[in-house]
């Protein structure tokens, strides 16, 4: 089984981060460093098919899940708290509830356990409009993308990902290829008979629509100590929009 890309920082309890859908693991890379300052071994993980982790055709939870363990047992790991964004927080209620011993803690940041319908749709068909094989600066891919893609803040962290393959060609990390093929699977909810019991922070954005206040019970199903926690003036991105108190809500659930 091939081994997930990583970026280590620090020393102390492990802590995993995952990323959302599109994203890698340097977008954590700021409050990563904070964590690890706080005592903990920050372990920012690229999910397949993103950042410098392998591509394959194969993408639903399950298999981001068993990706993580083999990941964990690799490194040498009983236990570790997870933290994941997003698609990144789907990974890790879908592994907390499949390897529950593996789990100290567990933070989702803006997302919830239930059935999202597919909605990147025109992200996707943005990037799919960028003839990369003439593209040959960050700029012109942002020009470009710009035609269809308005919000300036999307673009910069897709374009997070683009990257020299070689001499005068550029390139995404992600696999687009199959992430648009696998839409259904980033929406999917958690199975019905799935739990975790362990410690559970759901940190959601004041002004995102991801975890509505109906959704606790649906939560609390399958996590029965889950805790909300709202981050405000943020959105779905509330780890980058407000990250102080990003930090500061999620140290407080570390640390008790």
């Amino acid at each position: 089984m091939t081994l997930l890309h990583s970026n280590i920082i620090g020393k102390g309890k492990p802590l995993m981060i995952l990323h959302g859908f599109l994203g890698m693991s340097d977008n954590w890379k700021t409050l990563g460093t904070q964590y690890a300052q706080h005592g903990y071994e920050v372990h920012l993980i690229d999910q397949r098919n993103h950042g410098k982790s392998f591509w394959s055709d194969e993408f639903n939870y399950t298999i981001l899940a068993d990706d993580l363990n083999h990941y964990l047992n690799y490194h040498k790991f009983r236990s570790a708290s997870i933290l994941g964004h997003s698609m990144g927080g789907k990974t890790a209620m879908t592994f907390a509830c499949k390897y529950h011993d593996s789990v100290d803690k567990l933070i989702v940041a803006d997302i919830a356990p239930k059935f999202y319908p597919p909605h990147h749709q025109y992200i996707i068909d943005a990037l799919k409009t960028l003839p990369m094989e003439e593209i040959t600066s960050r700029s012109q891919a942002d020009f470009l993308l710009a035609e269809h893609l308005h919000d300036w803040g999307i673009r910069q962290f897709l374009l997070k990902s683009l990257h020299w393959v070689e001499k005068g060609k550029l390139a995404f990390r992600f696999n687009l290829d199959v992430l648009s093929q696998k839409m259904e699977e980033i929406g999917e909810s958690l199975g019905h008979t799935e739990y975790f019991t362990g410690p559970t922070l759901f940190l959601r954005g004041s002004r995102s629509e991801y975890i509505a206040n109906e959704d606790m019970s649906e939560i609390r199903n399958h996590f029965p100590s889950a805790q909300l926690e709202t981050i405000d003036d943020s959105g779905h991105w509330l780890h980058a929009e407000n990250p102080q108190q990003f930090i500061e809500k999620s140290m407080v659930f570390l640390n008790s």
